[in-house]
């Protein structure tokens, strides 16, 4: 059975918290073998220090943008789809203003996958219990209203539940078939940590088959590589840059 609940009681993190005490602190001998940890990349960040002045977050965007793959203007606001350093495809590069001092921004985790390592060595080693973290933020989903949690970094975690070999229920053998759990639990404890109830983390248990070493593939493996990508460019974009390559080999 799938259990999920939202650890309650954690204060306010400031830069330099140490966040495995907190955790453990609050888990208050609660964790056992096989859960996994989901935590908010906010409070990973926050105490991490990963403020930075910026009056203009627009700036700090663009300071954290790889690649512009999407952009679209409604009146005086524009919206940006880019790619940031750690790969990953959002509006905004991750930028975070909200719940964040005056006249600053808060950027993700500088290594979302180190970060989870730290936790989960960190806890495994104070509770004595084999647990896994998974760091999570807020994404939209192409062709998709709203968004959901995802899964940004990940240690002790597999986060891929490969089905690649076996068979459906009627037999037929399934040949693509590779479920990101990871992305899947996320979003499922966001159900119960919610955007604005202050419990930035949750627990979810009955996955424990999911659950093993500190050295399994981290979430930046769930980043699809360049040369599979079929969507590098917004629609509008991709047009414009053939319309150019058409246009320029002209006679």
């Amino acid at each position: 059975m799938l259990q999920i609940w939202a650890l309650t009681g954690i204060p306010e993190i400031t830069a330099g918290t140490d966040l495995v005490s907190v955790i453990a602190d609050t888990a208050a001998g609660s964790l056992q073998d096989g859960d996994i940890l989901v935590v908010t990349s906010k409070i990973v960040s926050k105490a991490e220090g990963r403020f930075v002045p910026a009056q203009d977050r627009e700036q700090a965007i663009t300071d954290e943008t790889v690649r512009v793959v999407a952009a679209r203007t409604h009146g005086e606001h524009t919206t940006r789809i880019v790619e940031n350093r750690l790969g990953i495809v959002s509006a905004a590069a991750g930028v975070d203003a909200s719940n964040t001092p005056e006249g600053t921004v808060l950027l993700l985790p500088e290594d979302p996958d180190a970060s989870a390592r730290r936790l989960a060595e960190g806890l495994r080693a104070l509770l004595g219990v084999s647990i896994g973290v998974l760091v999570s933020d807020t994404l939209g989903r192409a062709w998709r209203e709203g968004q959901t949690d995802s899964a940004i970094g990940a240690a002790g975690v597999r986060v891929f539940e490969d089905l690649r070999g076996h068979t459906d229920a009627q037999g037929r053998p399934l040949t693509v078939t590779l479920p990101c759990v990871a992305d899947e639990m996320a979003s499922a404890a966001d159900l119960v940590k919610g955007k604005a109830t202050g419990n930035p983390v949750a627990v979810v248990r009955g996955r424990g088959d999911l659950v093993g070493p500190l050295d399994l593939p981290g979430a930046r493996s769930i980043v699809r590589v360049p040369e599979k990508d079929m969507f590098s460019r917004g629609s509008e974009e991709a047009y414009a840059d053939g319309f150019a390559a058409g246009f320029a080999s002209r006679p």
